[in-house]
């Protein structure tokens, strides 16, 4: 029994398919296949069902569960120790980030990173803030760059801002709102909205500013890019909700106009689990990141 062939079979077992294990460990579907086949042969029963959609753990697979997942944290922290204990800083970090994640240059961080650590392999993925912090929940990612809303931060979690401006309303030069200095939510109660699609802190923010408000936003157009967003309201098709500082770097095609009330505010930041085993590598990352501004760290307890 090889310590592969159990992390194999927690993969599949864990993404419910064997296309998005391999993914996850980068490495050939066929090979998961293999290995896991050669660790049902020398057991001498099915792990897993493979007769559906999605693939299924059986009732012996669920019994050895516990066990190949405990023998792969005895490996982690065993290696854990081994780098603490030698000073090392090696392995690989998982990093996640949200599409809107403008306001500091994330490809310098990541290369400062690198240059100070270059044996440590990164990875970067992208993906909604309520998928980043399941990830992070789950292990998949040692950090995420997660947008909150309202200060929110998610429970077992801990957090360091690294961004936080106001939300502005987001209009043609010649839009009817164009010349206001501020509005209200109730001035565009009636007005095509375009905005982050749900599972967003931006499209959070909004949607709790609404329902306080007693209304319901008419969301015409979504998109998971902010700068499409910013090109759909340049084209006259709607009110975009965006952060100032990605409006105000189009000033002849885009007016931003601040909310009097109630405020929204978006902001990023970095995400980390405050329990379970965490790498020397990936606490670097974290250090560094942290190191990069002043703000406070903040202990989750809330929900995205």
């Amino acid at each position: 029994m090889e310590l592969r062939q159990l992390e194999y079979f927690v993969a599949v077992v864990e993404e419910a398919s064997f296309t998005k294990a391999a993914a996850r460990l980068h490495v050939a579907q066929p090979g998961v296949s293999a290995q896991i086949r050669r660790l049902e042969r020398k057991l001498g029963q099915e792990l897993l069902d493979r007769s559906g959609r999605l693939v299924r753990v059986t009732e012996v697979g669920a019994a050895v569960l516990p066990y190949a997942r405990a023998a792969l944290a005895a490996i982690t922290d065993t290696r854990l120790v081994v780098d603490e204990l030698t000073g090392l800083v090696r392995g690989h970090v998982a990093v996640g980030m949200v599409p809107s994640c403008g306001g500091f240059s994330l490809p310098a961080l990541l290369a400062g990173f690198h240059e100070e650590h270059p044996s440590v392999e990164i990875t970067l993925s992208e993906a909604n803030s309520e998928e980043l912090v399941h990830s992070l929940r789950a292990g998949r990612l040692d950090a995420a760059f997660i947008a909150l809303s309202g200060g929110d931060v998610p429970v077992g979690l801990a957090t360091h801002v690294m961004v936080d401006e106001p939300l502005v309303a987001t209009v043609s030069p010649g839009d009817p709102l164009a010349t206001r200095g501020t509005i209200t939510l109730d001035d565009i109660r009636d007005r095509a909205l375009i905005s982050l699609p749900p599972g967003t802190g931006m499209r959070k923010s909004l949607d709790a500013a609404c329902a306080e408000a007693g209304l319901t936003p008419r969301i015409s157009f979504e998109a998971g890019n902010p700068g499409i967003l910013a090109e759909l309201a340049s084209r006259g098709l709607g009110v975009a909700i965006l952060p100032q500082s990605l409006v105000r770097s189009h000033p002849a095609r885009l007016c931003a106009i601040p909310f009097s009330y109630p405020e929204l505010r978006g902001q990023v930041a970095l995400g980390w689990r405050v329990d379970g085993p965490v790498s020397p590598a990936a606490r670097a990352f974290v250090d560094r990141v942290r190191s990069t501004t002043r703000q406070p760290d903040t202990v989750g307890a809330g929900t995205v």
